[in-house]
């Protein structure tokens, strides 16, 4: 990949020369998942599913539904974190393999001089 010389302002056009040489780099630009809003719609969804089955299925007469919804929303909320974040890992490595490269050139701060202008 060849690059280009950066223009050089300053030289012969009168305005003034940058501070520093620009520096150039690549880098990989990619889309990652956060992982905690994954686990977090889990834990909802989980939790809807044990209000499902602890009120919507009927049991038995000798448990309180309090109670079952307790035992369930332990276990289906645990259980649908661990499937949250299953599906943030998955499209994890999905977005690996749709990195891009790109040049980047750092640019000097502007100074009180270049504000005026």
């Amino acid at each position: 990949m060849a690059f280009e010389e950066p223009h050089t302002p300053g030289v012969g056009n009168g305005t003034p020369a940058p501070r520093g040489p620009a520096e150039r780099r690549g880098i990989t630009v990619r889309r990652a998942p956060k992982f905690v809003p994954f686990m977090v719609l889990g834990a909802v969804i989980g939790i809807i599913v044990a209000a499902l089955v602890a009120y919507g299925i009927p049991g038995d007469a000798s448990f309180d539904t309090g109670a079952v919804f307790g035992f369930f929303l332990i276990s289906f909320a645990a259980g649908g974190v661990l499937l949250g974040s299953i599906a943030a890992l998955i499209l994890d490595k999905v977005s690996v393999r749709r990195t891009q490269r790109a040049v980047v050139e750092s640019v000097p701060n502007p100074t009180e001089d270049d504000a005026e202008a």
